[in-house]
């Protein structure tokens, strides 16, 4: 805001305090840089023009900007229910339902804004997105095709499109598309391209995921500032008390973090530490659900508070280490992470990058998914876990192994599987797939079956490579104790890249099932590789994309070497770092001891490794 025009405004106010024009002007000015001032401004304001349409709309939006969302959308429905025809006020209600966890009702304000107005592109760009939160891709993407055709320069829109595209396989213009998304990445940094979607393009570098990260916190979180006397108080903890940790997640409930991290919040030492969950996703009423609320010393269901409220009850339970479990994945709230609710910050399972901000002190990762060299493609200092940065939950659910026929499978050959999201499948691992299915007889490609559009598009695109599309079996999504047992009914995962296999992985390894990896340089493309080192089954890391070829191919024709695999992983299974859950959370409180101590000495974050695995105690810094 310019500071002339404020100071004109204030000293207007303060000659005329019952004017509720001037207060209404002075909040706009307010509203970008302090929406907390802009807020008491549009309250006092109300109450001298009660009821106006305009003070309840620009109400809405100060909340909005707080990240007080359900009451945003009450300012904005009493700024409606005094004048409906506008457009903007409609719109504004659709961005706070999303926010709240509504994306029906957001998408009947979109469509209101837009009868009002056909031809606001960025009413277009979100009703796609919540559209797209409701399955309905097909017309997500006709809602993001007409935003660009609208207005060519929203960028977000065109990220939202191609990356919706990547869900149903649609790769027609693709090197184009990703070309461009990288360049806007590099060269326009108000663009606000989502980080989450970026991770997944091929040819993007780890330094161009950093700077993704960094352009949408600059973009997103610069109105939220912690407040001055929190900062302060940061390092004040009482002397010999427990550490305290808190788990921040949108999904504590069935959910693949239940399968990484349940038991390890279960086996955490109660004596040393106190374990805090923060929940920012739905009751979904499980016994999963049940069992995380259990698992924690405290849990608290954020949905209802706002940011600083969330910031503020964090503060209070006197939290020493907060860790982000969701990242800049679907209903994040990683913004509280700005206003500094804790003395330590954590990145950590949820989003396998960097988050490109100064609020995120750590990312808990391993050398194989970021060695040294590659520290400067984080803004986080990493914290180094000794054998795998991935936790695992003994306890998954386990059901028959079902026949092979049953699931639609051939009764013989091989039977090569992946049961990644069909957005991680790019043409080049596709080519790579179809390859290896000409060069092997009698086998096929076991993929997950995550919408019609993704199955009718890669039959077809198999087709045009030369394989007969019945060669492609879709797996139906089920319970997860069907869909683990259902893996040992194939032979051999195939992994994608740039985006790995993560939970599917682990998934894929405890049920015995061999997995072979090509990695990249980004964090999510190496994840697969630490995952079969911590396994056992190292050999299966490819070094290139013939290498990944030749291997499958190999493997295929000599069962015996794939049943060796296979019954060497399941014998080790319970001794491997990687599914060693008691080990890892040993290991993982010596990192958050070897954390608070520095901090407790007044020193800054430093990359971390532990001295000796096998010594829980101690950790230190890298050099």
């Amino acid at each position: 805001m310019s500071s002339s025009q404020l100071q004109n405004l204030q000293q207007a106010v303060k000659r005329d305090p019952r004017d509720p024009a001037l207060r209404y002007e002075l909040g706009g000015l307010q509203l970008q840089d302090r929406p907390d001032l802009a807020l008491e401004t549009f309250k006092t304001a109300l109450k001298l023009a009660p009821g106006h349409p305009q003070v309840l709309l620009q109400l809405g939006n100060a909340l909005f900007a707080l990240g007080r969302f359900e009451e945003a959308a009450a300012q904005f429905a009493a700024s409606l229910q005094a004048d409906s025809a506008q457009p903007g006020a409609h719109y504004n209600l659709g961005n706070a339902l999303r926010e709240s966890g509504k994306p029906q009702q957001a998408a009947e304000s979109y469509r209101a804004a837009l009868r009002l107005d056909a031809n606001d592109a960025d009413c277009h760009n979100n009703l796609g997105n919540v559209l797209r939160e409701m399955g309905r891709l097909d017309e997500a993407i006709v809602c993001y095709q007409t935003a660009l055709r609208l207005n060519p320069r929203l960028h977000h829109a065109r990220m939202h499109l191609l990356h919706q595209r990547q869900h149903i396989c649609d790769w027609r213009d693709w090197e184009a598309q990703i070309a461009e998304i990288r360049r806007l990445v590099r060269d326009e940094p108000q663009a606000a391209i989502a980080p989450f979607a970026f991770l997944s393009l091929p040819g993007a570098t780890a330094a161009e995921q950093r700077l993704c990260s960094v352009h949408w916190v600059k973009n997103r979180f610069k109105s939220l500032t912690p407040p001055p006397e929190r900062l302060a108080a940061l390092r004040s903890r009482p002397a010999n008390a427990r550490l305290r940790v808190g788990y921040l997640s949108a999904d504590f409930r069935e959910h693949p973090l239940a399968t990484l991290a349940l038991e390890l919040v279960e086996l955490h030492d109660r004596q040393g530490f106190e374990i805090f969950g923060y929940s920012c996703g739905a009751d979904d009423k499980t016994s999963t659900r049940k069992r995380w609320e259990s698992a924690f010393d405290r849990f608290r269901d954020i949905r209802p508070l706002s940011l600083q409220q969330t910031a503020q009850a964090i503060f209070d339970d006197r939290v020493d280490i907060l860790v982000d479990l969701t990242g800049y994945t679907h209903d994040s709230r990683s913004g509280l992470l700005a206003l500094r609710p804790a003395p330590i910050q954590v990145n950590w399972l949820g989003f396998p990058g960097t988050l490109g901000a100064p609020f995120a002190d750590y990312l808990l990762t391993d050398r194989i998914i970021t060695p040294a060299s590659a520290a400067a493609d984080y803004s986080e200092q990493l914290a180094f876990l000794p054998e795998c940065y991935q936790p695992n939950n003994r306890t998954r659910p386990d059901a028959p192994t079902p026949t092979r026929v049953s699931c639609g499978l051939p009764a013989e050959g091989t039977v090569f599987c992946c049961f990644n999201q069909n957005f991680k499948i790019t043409p080049q691992a596709f080519d790579s797939w179809m390859k290896i299915l000409s060069k092997t007889p009698q086998s096929v490609l076991w993929l997950l079956e995550c919408n019609v559009w993704a199955k009718d598009n890669l039959r077809r695109e198999a087709e045009l490579r030369g394989i007969h599309p019945d060669r492609l079996i879709f797996a139906p999504r089920v319970a997860q104790a069907e869909h683990i047992a259902r893996h040992r009914c194939a032979d051999l995962f195939l992994d994608t890249a740039p985006y790995n296999a993560h939970t599917s992985a682990s998934d894929a390894l405890w049920a015995g099932l061999p997995l072979l990896t090509l990695p990249g340089e980004t964090f999510a493309s190496r994840v697969a590789a630490s995952l079969l080192q911590a396994a056992g089954l190292p050999e299966l890391v490819a070094h290139s994309r013939e290498e990944y070829e030749n291997t499958a191919i190999d493997l295929a024709a000599n069962p015996a070497r794939l049943n060796a695999l296979r019954e060497r992983l399941i014998a080790g299974r319970a001794a491997a770092p990687l599914f060693d859950t008691p080990r890892f959370t040993r290991n993982l409180e010596a990192l958050y001891r070897a954390m608070w101590s520095r901090h407790a000495q007044g020193l800054p974050p430093s990359s971390l490794i532990l001295e000796n695995p096998n010594d829980e105690t101690h950790a230190n810094h890298t050099h």
